[in-house]
């Protein structure tokens, strides 16, 4: 599929590589800015069918763009391209339902295929951010004690406060303190769901 593509980046060697990339891929680039709020001009402008984007850019970040184009009701499918290999900026994007999220250092060797993905109605995230967040998940269990990790492992089966209480002889208030210990030692927000949410997301490693 020939995508008509725009592209930023404040690293002018970086956006130059780039162009020359997917232009040699035969993919039409029809503008490079080197920060978000021309990047953002761009895209309302031309309506590209891609646009990637760095996250860390000047004026704008990636982030911020690509939630500007989603506001829009744009169809610019969104790629961010990063070096950070951060668990909670990769949540913040899949938070934006952007398409793709490439790490810089392997960005020519994905791209393609994050653009081959996109064509078939797919999204597209590094394989190597995926395992670098999975070791973050371990990293943050292991801060739980065991009876938090019980805890945190039967909320993930949907649970309530009482009926853990009662698998575990312990009183709901005690319970009630362990959720409260749980959601400060993993940073999570203390709106509702966001402990049933981190459980669901990450069953997997709650064995």
């Amino acid at each position: 599929m020939s995508y008509r593509i725009i592209i930023a980046d404040d690293h002018p060697l970086i956006l130059k590589g780039l162009e020359d990339f997917l232009t040699e891929k035969s993919y039409e680039v029809i503008g490079a800015a080197i920060d978000g709020k021309a990047a953002l001009k761009l895209i309302l402008k031309h309506e590209p069918d891609v646009a990637i984007l760095d996250i860390r850019m000047p004026v704008m970040n990636g982030l911020e763009v690509a939630k500007m184009v989603i506001d829009q009701g744009l169809e610019t499918k969104i790629v961010l391209i990063t070096f950070e290999k951060d668990g909670t900026v990769l949540k913040q994007a899949q938070s934006l339902n952007v398409h793709g999220y490439i790490l810089k250092e392997f960005a020519l060797v994905e791209i393609e295929n994050c653009l081959e993905a996109l064509a078939e109605e797919n999204t597209y995230f590094s394989p190597g951010l995926r395992e670098h967040i999975e070791s973050d998940r371990v990293i943050e269990l292991d801060r739980l004690s065991f009876t938090e990790k019980k805890i945190l492992k039967r909320i993930a089966q949907n649970k309530t406060t009482r009926e853990i209480g009662r698998e575990m002889f312990i009183s709901y208030r005690t319970v009630e303190k362990h959720r409260s210990n749980i959601i400060k030692k993993l940073n999570l927000d203390h709106q509702q769901n966001s402990l049933l949410i981190w459980a669901k997301e990450n069953q997997k490693y709650l064995l």
